[in-house]
């Protein structure tokens, strides 16, 4: 872990968002903007609600949308050439478009088989995993992304290049799947691992460059992507179990980004009320209120019941 070289602040800055169309992004998306950074919004579609901020905000601070999909890579770059349009270039990126493994990319349907929509040929011979592409590609190819920006500004970039005295942050969106198994979506769980790993591998970008690279590891949140997905939702007890709401994970992103003691390489857990680091040695995981869903083995039944269908597995030929 470490701490900039020099004080950061939001204001003024440009930010661009993925997955901003909704839930935790766009209120990490809703609280930059409250605080006078302009945002790129770079999602598939908004929302009623992150509509609304297109809406509102079109002077200074200003919010713009791009429509992209972020497993191609050509449009992720198209996202960072928008933003040096608008705003000559981005100071803050983060990454958080995300999925919770649903049926149609998902381990326990393989590609091929009725429920899942990916490929099992690839293209030319070559496959992918939605989930994967969603989760773990696209995050590492956006800080690739923006990196290489920092390093290499053009001659009307207001961001600069980055160094210690002209900071950068990258903030990523883990989860606490990233420090347990469970049965029932173990690529989603694989790929905040990863997402964990990546963000610690890249501690030492900060005192080098000046580019911060941490993230945030919440619980259950009340959001979109737990509400509208009933194989998701079937897990929560509402009597038992609590939510956290978004606001509270955006207030720790904007925490990643502008507190020094929350440097480089930190992951931070969010749950009710509460926040921690999560250390890659010796942590004891998540623990309080926001940590668990009550009916997670009903979940995993359902898992167990796919498995005993005749012909798991086997593809479905045309």
């Amino acid at each position: 872990m470490s701490t900039a070289a020099a004080p950061f602040s939001v204001d003024g800055k440009s930010a661009i968002i993925t997955g901003a169309g909704s839930g935790i992004n766009y209120c990490f998306a809703k609280l930059l903007l409250e605080k006078n950074c302009n945002v790129v919004i770079a999602d598939l579609g908004l929302r009623p609600e992150a509509q609304k901020l297109i809406d509102q905000y079109t002077n200074q601070p200003r919010a713009v949308f791009v429509k992209t999909d972020v497993v191609n890579w050509d449009q992720l770059t198209n996202m960072f050439d928008v933003a040096e349009k608008e705003f000559g270039g981005a100071d803050i990126v983060c990454p958080g478009a995300g999925i919770f493994e649903p049926h149609w990319t998902n381990f326990w349907h393989p590609p091929g088989t009725e429920r899942s929509k990916d490929d099992p040929h690839g293209t030319n011979g070559i496959g992918h995993y939605a989930c994967l592409d969603i989760n773990i590609t696209h995050p590492i190819r956006t800080s690739q992304l923006a990196i290489s920006r920092w390093l290499n500004p053009t001659p009307t970039s207001k961001a600069g290049k980055s160094s210690p005295s002209n900071p950068k942050r990258i903030v990523h969106i883990s989860s606490i799947a990233g420090q347990c198994p469970t049965f029932g979506v173990p690529m989603y769980i694989a790929s905040k691992h990863a997402i964990n790993g990546f963000i610690r591998s890249l501690a030492a970008l900060e005192p080098a460059i000046g580019v911060r690279v941490n993230g945030v590891a919440p619980g259950v949140i009340r959001t979109p992507l737990w509400t509208e997905h009933a194989e998701k939702l079937v897990m929560v007890d509402e009597a038992q179990d609590v939510w956290v709401e978004p606001e509270e994970v955006a207030e720790a992103m904007l925490r990643c980004v502008v507190e020094p003691e929350v440097g480089g390489g930190y992951v931070m857990e969010v749950l009710k009320g509460a926040t921690r680091h999560v250390d890659w040695r010796m942590d004891p995981g998540p623990q309080g209120e926001g940590a668990t869903v009550a009916n997670r083995g009903r979940a995993d039944e359902e898992v167990l019941e796919w498995l005993a269908e005749e012909g798991w597995g086997v593809e479905k030929r045309k």
